[in-house]
């Protein structure tokens, strides 16, 4: 599934394309993806201009004048920009067209599994119903040592777990959480609410460099997952421990092994995290 860092770098390669540009016609190939798609888009983004594009967790804000539109990737969805002469394969499932100083341009959505989202909103999206229970941004400001700390004593479930609580934190998937905990040096079967001041401020910046590590690789190259290019990331060939079961630590040459925890598998240095 694409994470915060692959929705991030989607985000920063559709910007400058797209920023200013003007749409001009809307095709769906699906009735539905996760939810039913909003028929009436085409006539509702008729020569809107596209202002900005921002993410919050893993779901990008299309901002028109007139309102925003919702995407989510879900499992494994992409978004590429492509040429109007491009023809459409099998799973892409909709279709934005786009004039701007460039020429015509397509944002297109390919989404094999169709467990993706394409909303469209007329009022503040920070309060629909898939944004405003999201938690914090861990690349803001406000993600600090002092939060983390807070928002961790009392609870009992393992500190992988609770990074990946979208209600707490969003966009810290598994690649990320496996790698962040082991750049802290952190089991990640240790419960969240035992995990000491010491070793928390070690934690959020250890996620903060991951993610941002990872932004800047481009992402991982996930299955289904494709850059608005048509690249991919090259994050997990940097992986400490994701990946890498069986094979010797790249610190201290321990076997790195793996669990189950939340249905995930996650990936550890039985020597590095404690």
């Amino acid at each position: 599934m694409p994470e915060l860092p692959e929705v991030e770098v989607t985000r920063r390669g559709l910007l400058p394309d797209l920023a200013g540009a003007k749409a001009s016609a809307v095709t769906f190939r699906t009735e539905s993806l996760r939810y039913p798609l909003p028929r009436q888009l085409n006539k509702k983004l008729q020569d809107e201009v596209l202002r900005e594009i921002r993410r919050r967790g893993k779901y990008l804000l299309f901002q028109f004048d007139t309102g925003v539109l919702l995407l989510h990737l879900g499992m494994s969805g992409s978004l590429r920009l492509v040429d109007k002469s491009c023809a459409p394969q099998k799973h892409d499932h909709v279709d934005i067209a786009f004039s701007n100083k460039t020429g015509n341009k397509i944002l297109r959505l390919r989404d094999p599994r169709r467990f993706g989202a394409l909303l469209w909103i007329e009022g503040d999206p920070a309060q629909h119903p898939l944004i405003a229970p999201l938690g914090i941004e861990p690349l803001d400001d406000g993600f600090t040592p002092q939060w983390l700390f807070q928002q961790t004593r009392g609870l009992k479930a393992a500190i992988k777990v609770t990074l990946m609580d979208s209600h707490r934190i969003v966009g810290i998937g598994n690649i990320y959480a496996s790698e962040s905990l082991f750049r802290a040096g952190i089991d990640p079967r240790r419960a969240a609410g035992k995990i000491s001041w010491r070793r928390i401020e070690r934690l959020v910046p250890a996620i903060r460099e991951t993610l941002n590590q990872a932004i800047r690789a481009g992402g991982s190259s996930l299955r289904d997952f494709a850059h608005s290019d048509g690249g991919s990331g090259y994050f997990q060939l940097e992986a400490f421990v994701y990946g890498r079961e069986g094979e010797a630590c790249r610190v201290c040459g321990t076997t790195i092994k793996s669990l189950r925890q939340g249905q995930r598998a996650t990936f550890y240095c039985p020597k590095c995290q404690r």
